[in-house]
């Protein structure tokens, strides 16, 4: 009679760590965790906060470390090496993996933040750099980012008289967005004196459905 089928598993398991451990010590690649568990990857050793986790890891196994997201490989630097990887060698990780929220969220990989490096990147950014980003133009917005640091200050103030409890993270994060949107598109959609209601009601739908997605 056969053996049953769970008599292989723990040994079919147990050579798949072994010849994963084994070819990632052949090649010449940064330090991970040795259970690299099939479709999952090291999705296993994360849990919120995300950086806390991160910061175990590199802990562990030094300031440069690989691990899989799933099937996709991911590389954690946390150490002043990072500056390697975003000054010295920023074209080389200037790419960005093709995800599926980037094809249907990012136009099929055009926009700035989803696309790879190359001419429509750096024409973008080029872009971004004079129309946003550009000492002048930050300086005729200035007013912008004054109204609404004042505003979240107001509100804060509000809340403390009132003795009601604060979520921080989403205050900076409405902060964060009505900075963006007054400098892009001169509208607020969070807190008071929103112009369009409605407008405001279905944009921060849409930014929380996106963020699901991502």
């Amino acid at each position: 009679m056969d053996p049953p089928l769970f008599v292989y598993l723990p040994l079919i398991f147990a050579l798949y760590i072994f010849t994963q451990h084994f070819f990632h010590k052949l090649r010449n690649i940064p330090p991970a965790p040795i259970l690299n568990l099939p479709f999952i990857g090291h999705l296993y050793l994360l849990k919120k906060p995300l950086y806390s986790s991160l910061a175990k890891i590199s802990n562990r196994y030094g300031p440069v470390v690989l691990l899989h997201f799933g099937l996709r490989r991911v590389l954690v630097v946390s150490s002043p090496p990072a500056e390697e990887c975003l000054a010295k060698n920023d074209v080389i990780f200037a790419n960005r993996p093709h995800l599926l929220a980037g094809k249907h969220l990012g136009n099929n990989y055009t926009s700035l933040v989803w696309t790879s490096y190359g001419d429509h990147w750096r024409n973008l950014r080029k872009i971004s750099s004079i129309e946003i980003l550009s000492s002048q133009r930050l300086q005729m917005l200035h007013g912008i980012r004054v109204d609404e640091v004042k505003s979240t200050i107001r509100g804060l103030n509000w809340a403390s008289e009132q003795r009601r409890m604060v979520d921080i993270q989403t205050v900076f994060f409405e902060l964060t967005m009505n900075v963006v949107m007054g400098m892009i598109g001169g509208k607020r959609y969070y807190g008071e004196n929103m112009e369009e209601v409605e407008e405001g009601r279905r944009f921060r739908e849409i930014v929380k459905d996106t963020l699901g997605l991502v």
